[in-house]
């Protein structure tokens, strides 16, 4: 099993992986949140362990973007913020367990294990549909069904889709969609975010010229109601 360690904190880091590896796992570390997709999407890996207060990025960040294409790989947030409030918002952007410092080793290891056997069993459950109106999206698959039957959505039509739906009747500003769904590091043009929207429009929208589900907010960005 490899697990990913995000961690600033040079000693825990340290602590962690070591007894991580004792337990016979692969660990791969990284210290700085901006570097985290560059990894996470270049190599496999069964368990994320997240931080949140991290360079560059913070933890609930990453683990927002991750889930718009990741929805089995099991998340664990390791963090000094320990609010009901923090608490609630890692749970919210996609993580599975939640675990504050200062923390247990044996307990960490314990929901480690724990994680990872659930999570095995993850790939025989039905896919995630969501349906709105007469459409329907398969996140794990891409595959759709629109006002014109049935069709594939590319990975960053997902992606985008998932990020507004998972904001349902939220306000998302093309910031936070360039963010989460093209990172960091490769920012298009605000008019490819436009392209998008006008696809999904001509998919799932009666009258895409007067959509029901995919409308603007000028000035700002997009909003995702049903």
């Amino acid at each position: 099993m490899r697990i990913l360690l995000v961690e600033d904190e040079e000693n825990i880091r340290d602590v962690v992986k070591l007894n991580l590896e004792l337990e016979d796992y692969e660990v791969i570390t990284v210290s700085n949140g901006k570097d985290v997709m560059k990894v996470w999407n270049s190599e496999h890996f069964d368990l994320l362990i997240l931080d949140i207060m991290l360079p560059e990025v913070n933890g609930f960040q990453i683990c927002e973007q991750i889930r718009l294409s990741d929805l089995k790989t099991p998340i664990l947030m390791l963090t000094a913020k320990d609010s009901a409030s923090d608490r609630v918002n890692g749970l919210r952007k996609g993580a599975d367990d939640y675990l504050t410092k200062p923390f247990n080793l044996e307990e960490l290891l314990l929901r480690v294990s724990n994680l990872l056997k659930r999570s095995s069993g993850k790939e025989n459950n039905t896919p995630e549909i969501y349906t709105f109106g007469t459409n329907s999206i398969n996140f794990l698959t891409y595959n759709a069904k629109g006002n014109q039957g049935e069709f594939m959505l590319t990975k960053k039509e997902a992606m985008l889709l998932k990020l507004l739906i998972d904001r349902k009747n939220e306000v998302v500003s093309r910031q936070q969609i360039l963010q989460s769904v093209w990172g960091y590091d490769v920012y298009p043009s605000t008019r490819t975010i436009d392209n998008f929207i006008l696809s999904f429009r001509k998919y799932f929208e009666e009258d895409p010229k007067a959509p029901s589900f995919f409308k603007s907010v000028r000035g700002v960005g997009y909003k995702f109601t049903s």
